[in-house]
């Protein structure tokens, strides 16, 4: 529970500065595309940031498998999709395009436990 917190908040941290960066620093640097590429990185690390939260929040009240590993799901998402489009968008190596898509699974995964601990819990 602690644990999804304190992540959420170090993510949400996280987001907010390469957000930053992303518009101030890497404007002239990077194409459009490779901009759109690291905002859309941007905005789903700052989805699942709430995610992240929303998790600890009710593992909190709640002892649930499903929830931590949502919460396990969310973070590895994050690592997995938001990075390699950081990465990709940065060096334009394509083998971090290609992983991204299971950082993308690992996001429905855990929307997918987070529903049926609502479900099972609620």
């Amino acid at each position: 529970m602690k644990l999804f917190l304190i992540l959420g908040a170090l993510n949400g941290f996280i987001a907010v500065a390469l957000g930053a960066f992303g518009a101030h620093g890497l404007e002239a640097r990077l194409t459009e595309k490779q901009l759109a590429t690291w905002n859309t990185g941007v905005q789903y690390q700052m989805f699942h940031t709430m995610a992240l939260l929303v998790t600890g929040l009710l593992l909190a009240k709640f002892q649930s498998g499903a929830l931590n590993w949502a919460g396990w799901m969310f973070f590895i998402g994050i690592v997995i999709f938001s990075g390699s489009l950081y990465i990709y968008s940065t060096t334009a190596i394509k083998t971090f395009a290609m992983i991204t898509p299971l950082g993308g699974v690992a996001f429905l995964i855990g929307w997918v436990l987070l529903g049926i601990a609502v479900i099972r819990l609620l």
